[in-house]
């Protein structure tokens, strides 16, 4: 059986792994700046993160999209797809375009 010396609370491991395993989640901005710069590069869970932002949360996520609404009438809605991991370039393009239109509107 260990001794007490030998224990290690919670508190030091947390420290201990955290930097290594949970690094620093980008901003809303951040985020948006690198799907501008490359689309094909984008994370799946930053473009969730972008779209629940601008768009409120997702009114479908139970299949393979998760589907939000926009504030106009038309086309009122921006479907993202996971794929691996990594989100859809030309999803990331729709989504660039949906804020470019609401931040035109407001």
């Amino acid at each position: 059986m260990r001794g007490h010396a030998e224990f290690r609370s919670c508190g030091d491991l947390t420290k201990q792994y955290r930097p290594r395993y949970h690094g620093a989640v980008p901003s809303v901005a951040k985020i948006v700046a690198a799907m501008r710069a490359n689309p094909r590069s984008i994370r799946y869970d930053d473009l969730a993160k972008v779209c629940e932002h601008y768009f409120g949360p997702p009114r479908t996520t139970g299949g393979s999209h998760a589907v939000f609404k926009t504030p106009w009438p038309g086309d009122p809605r921006v479907n993202i797809q996971n794929d691996h991991g990594q989100a859809k370039a030309y999803q990331v393009r729709q989504v660039l375009a949906a804020i470019d239109k609401k931040e035109a509107q407001a």
